[in-house]
């Protein structure tokens, strides 16, 4: 097979609200393509691009998936993501390599939250859009409601290449407003061309004259004669979509009715006309931000983008190539790792399709397998070391202690998580040794749900969810002096320590030991047992938690020549330590973190309200983005566990925020005393 060059390949990344159909259009655009012999539907679970039985199962996308057509001699990367937020990392993937991005939105819907989360990712992203009305042939659908408000909500830049073609007050095709003509759709997506109706002019004059004043706006001389009057010809428009869109001048909205393959042929023509290549922009950017040149007859460059822990097929790295191209057996060195890779085999991918290829041209996407030294985020090059800048993932917050089903499977879930990390950036694995549970970080339930039906399919493990233990901690709050005396005689010799020992509130983190003895009542030889002693029953507290900040001055006590040894003093320091809990009044603390949340400006009040129920204390709030405040809070952890899902909920998928633990605090009365009545409780049964 021939391999196609650069300047024929397009990559482009499907986004939208979960449920507006960027499935439906990747599988029409496959199907139209001759990429598979029969139209799949999402709903039936036929899909080139949705083929994970998990995906199967729930009717919607969990991961990002690759897809390679050809239209009219152009090679066309499809990158179709996920709409649900649980599984953003997989969008921020396809983002990384993509180079351009096509937001889909539902017709009947409008602009949604998805929509607009789209529009943030592809801004930070930096990379040339254009928006899809899908549905827009059902008769609740309002292509002018949505394109106004399009161009009210994302700016002027936004203008219409197609319209719906209305014909005796049934929407029958699209026009494609710089061809000046008609494509009318069958019921089996057949079209042809056609003039356009007499009904559907005045339509056509009004977006025509928005998409030409967009046109003109790309350069002075268009902007000269559309201000004469003057026609800009059919050339002219072209090239100035193609500029616009590469330098954001332009936003173009097509139409169509995804299913149907109706406004399809015209999308994927300005697709090939129009959409940038991976050279368009003409510089990478590099681990530091610097320009690092694209040049496709240079030394190869690789970037991986993607990994998949295949249990059949090994670990499966997909790669987009930043530079040169790319052959098989090709030997690349891994500049995060140091180690030497071999591209054994290099693949193309349609859905879970692999076809094997001798070369991959700088800006193509394909895939190899089993890269023992190879991770996402991984630059691998033939020469220098550049690396490429990497993905940057949401840090998940949704926590969850796993619990294995039998010995079996807790013998497994190490090794079996750190695969599905190596897949799933977005995951955080913990072996927490405080609460003596393994503890699983997401972005929300859905994706904890997702990963558990994961671990069963791919290895064997099965796991339950339980709710995370705090790691609280004690602390005294009063001066005491107490004693410990053990004595033991069982016939012969017998065991003897006696210790005073003046306990306070102590400023370092752990023990803070001293001796004042005097007149040797303690002999200097047990002074350390009396220390370990102390270190080891501050393990366990009143509530059963670690005690920390303890100071211990040992004064005085007594000894015995025959019978005192080092176990009797570290016992008599243990019963001395027994009775300062008694006695100091210890309290209970909790881990509490820096809260920073960036939500709309119309829901500070709702967050603030919400702040004051878990315990937080709002610190300060700053402008964020347009139309966002940051509200910076000091709140306990042990509040914040359904916070990823709460503020989730109050804001509609459009906030989001960071927290970090940065110290302790003393625990409300109220709230230590059914704490401690619960550790008493469990110790009883």
């Amino acid at each position: 097979m021939a391999t196609i060059e650069t300047k024929r390949i397009r990559n482009i990344a499907l986004l939208g609200h979960g449920g507006s159909g960027k499935t439906s259009l990747a599988e029409s655009i496959i199907y139209m393509c001759g990429g598979t012999d029969r139209l799949g539907k999402v709903a039936d679970g036929n899909t080139v691009c949705d083929y994970d039985p998990e995906e199967v199962k729930r009717g919607f996308s969990l991961s990002a998936s690759l897809a390679n057509v050809t239209w009219k001699d152009c090679k066309i990367n499809i990158l179709d993501t996920p709409g649900y937020l649980d599984f953003v990392g997989e969008a921020a993937q396809a983002l990384r390599v993509a180079d351009s991005a096509i937001i889909v939105v539902d017709g009947k819907a409008g602009i949604e939250v998805g929509t607009e989360l789209a529009w943030n990712y592809v801004e930070d992203a930096g990379l040339p859009r254009a928006f899809f009305i899908n549905k827009f042939d059902d008769n609740e659908a309002r292509f002018a409601r949505v394109l106004d408000s399009l161009h009210e909500t994302f700016g002027k830049h936004i203008c219409p290449l197609t319209i719906p073609m209305v014909k005796n007050g049934v929407v029958t095709g699209c026009i494609d407003l710089i061809d000046k003509i008609a494509h009318v759709f069958d019921n089996n997506g057949r079209h042809s061309v056609e003039v356009i109706p007499e009904e559907s002019m005045e339509a056509v004059e009004k977006y025509r004259e928005m998409l030409m004043e967009a046109v003109a706006g790309t350069n002075e001389d268009l902007m000269e004669k559309f201000f004469e009057g003057e026609e800009i010809t059919y050339i002219e428009a072209i090239n100035a979509v193609h500029e616009g869109i590469i330098t954001g001048d332009i936003v173009p909205v097509f139409c169509g009715a995804a299913t149907k393959l109706w406004g399809l042929w015209t999308l994927l023509d300005k697709i090939t006309e129009s959409f940038p290549r991976h050279t368009a922009k003409k510089v990478e950017l590099d681990t530091n931000g610097d320009d690092v040149e694209i040049d496709p007859e240079g030394p190869a460059s690789i970037f991986v983008f993607k990994t998949v822990a295949d249990p059949f097929v090994g670990k499966m790295s997909f790669f987009k190539v930043m530079n040169g191209s790319v052959k098989r057996d090709m030997n690349l060195k891994n500049l995060t790792s140091g180690a030497g890779e071999r591209l054994a085999h290099i693949y193309t991918i349609k859905g879970k399709a692999q076809n094997e290829v001798d070369e991959l041209a700088c800006g193509d996407i394909g895939m190899t397998a089993k890269l023992t030294s190879t991770n996402t985020n991984d630059t691998l090059t033939a020469q220098g070391d550049v690396k490429y800048s990497t993905i940057n993932y949401p840090t998940p917050y949704m926590c969850r202690a796993m619990v294995p089903v039998s010995a079996a499977d807790e013998s497994k879930i190490s090794q079996s998580i750190a695969k599905m990390m190596e897949e799933d950036r977005t995951l955080k694995y913990e072996n927490n040794a405080e609460t003596k549970q393994m503890l699983v970080y997401a972005l929300g339930d859905m994706h904890l749900a997702v990963l558990a039906t994961k671990l069963k399919a791919r290895f064997g493990v099965n796991i339950k969810y339980d709710d995370p233990k705090i790691a609280y901690r004690e602390r005294i709050t009063k001066i005491v002096d107490v004693e410990g005396k053990h004595k033991k005689q069982n016939g012969g010799s017998g065991q003897y320590g006696h210790v005073k020992i003046r306990f306070a509130p102590g400023v370092e983190e752990g023990l803070t030991f001293s001796v004042s003895v005097v007149g040797g009542s303690v002999p200097k030889n047990f002074y350390p047992a009396v220390e370990k002693g102390l270190i080891d029953a501050m393990a366990k507290g009143v509530a059963g938690f670690p005690v920390v900040q303890l100071a211990a001055d040992l004064y005085d006590g007594s000894y015995h020549d025959v019978d005192s040894d080092e176990i009797s003093f570290k016992t008599a320091a243990s019963i001395a330590y027994k009775k300062c809990l008694e006695q100091a009044a210890p309290v209970l603390l909790e881990p509490v973190g820096d809260l920073d949340i960036t939500i709309p400006d119309n829901l500070v009040g709702d967050v603030m309200g919400d702040l004051n129920k878990r315990r937080g204390a709002v610190m300060g709030m700053d402008p964020a983005k347009k139309g966002f405040t940051t509200v910076h809070a000091l709140a306990p952890k042990a509040e914040l566990d359904d916070y990823p899902i709460a503020l989730r909920a109050m804001s509609q998928g459009r906030g989001s925020f960071e927290y970090k633990v940065t110290g302790y605090d003393v625990v409300p009365g109220n709230i230590s005393q059914k704490i401690v009545e619960a550790y008493k409780k469990s110790q009883e049964n």
